[in-house]
């Protein structure tokens, strides 16, 4: 029973990457969880336990079966590339009552009983209200569990983000797709996810969303019927080294180029921003720019734009001195 989402020639241009805090947020949760889900991030787990402990995330969990239906109100597809928590949020409390409604019978039918639970009743009773208290669960939680390691997950997604935009521009959609996740293929402008669900859908020209995530591992998540935009969330390139702690650099490469620098240098292994380095090395921001300034001038870095961002990542000769 696959999974289709169907391409028309507006859809091929329509096709953006995009960052969600709130999306983020939502795998956190759903990591805590589910122990499947926890192999990579042990570190996390285990400095935010007491934080999570603190949180009742009861109402949430409600709404995630495995397998089943979770509310797309709760996170809806990004609007822009790069969105801020306050704005996906404001985006959740502003839902329809009626919309949220249909949305949390359907998710809360796939879980046996949990429609009859007194916190199901409460949600289908009052679904305004409903709205409001799981919003502010969501921030409660993006506070706790997500925010204090935003630079480096937004690093991760961001440098997963230039990669893939490589490739689109490389191979088109086929080469994009090909490599995405192992459960989806793509033939005759269709974007097959083998699953057992069935779906078939018409993008209709709005194009589709594609947005890495640090916590969607092992799987994607895809979906959304209208009026929201096809959205595909699937695991980001590099989540295997996301929790360690920046290997040291080489004594020689330090008196090369000076402790700081060698350690910058080493450390993108992947694209990142100046704050991410910064947040990653303990360094204050203009001496982070002041010494990719130099690597960059000494031909060891460069950088472009995406979106409102600037990433840098190192040049082949910037490679091989930090021993790739």
């Amino acid at each position: 029973m696959p999974f289709r989402m169907r391409f028309g020639p507006d859809d091929l241009l329509r096709c953006r990457f995009a960052v969600s805090p709130l999306w983020e947020t939502e795998g956190a949760v759903r990591t805590l969880k589910e122990p499947g889900l926890q192999a990579y991030h042990m570190p996390w787990l285990r400095q935010t336990r007491e934080a999570a402990r603190a949180l009742d995330l009861t109402p949430l969990w409600l709404l995630m079966p495995r397998p089943g239906h979770s509310p797309d109100f709760l996170c809806p597809p990004p609007q822009g590339p790069s969105a801020a928590i306050e704005d996906e949020l404001a985006r959740v409390r502003a839902t329809d009552p009626e919309v949220a409604r249909q949305d949390l019978a359907r998710s809360l039918a796939d879980t046996p009983g949990a429609a009859a639970t007194p916190q199901g009743r409460a949600m289908l009773a009052d679904p305004a209200r409903a709205v409001g208290e799981l919003a502010d669960l969501y921030e409660r939680a993006w506070q706790a569990l997500v925010a204090p390691y935003w630079p480096r997950l937004r690093a991760v997604l961001e440098a997963d983000i230039a990669f893939r935009a490589r490739r689109l521009a490389d191979g088109g959609l086929s080469g994009l797709f090909a490599d995405l996740h192992p459960s989806l293929s793509w033939a005759d402008d269709t974007l097959t996810l083998h699953k057992p669900t069935e779906h078939d859908r018409d993008l209709g020209g709005d194009g589709l969303v594609l947005a890495p995530s640090v916590f969607v591992w092992p799987d994607l998540a895809a979906g959304f019927d209208p009026p929201w935009q096809g959205t595909v969330v699937y695991p980001a390139r590099g989540i295997g080294g996301l929790w360690q702690a920046p290997q040291a650099a080489s004594e020689a490469l330090v008196r090369l180029l000076g402790a700081n620098r060698a350690a910058i240098l080493g450390g993108l292994g992947e694209p990142a921003t100046t704050t991410a380095l910064a947040h990653r090395h303990g360094l204050a921001l203009s001496s982070v720019s002041a010494h990719l300034a130099v690597l960059r001038d000494a031909g060891l870095l460069t950088s472009r734009r995406y979106g409102h961002q600037v990433l840098y990542e190192r040049t082949p000769l910037g490679g091989a001195l930090a021993g790739d």
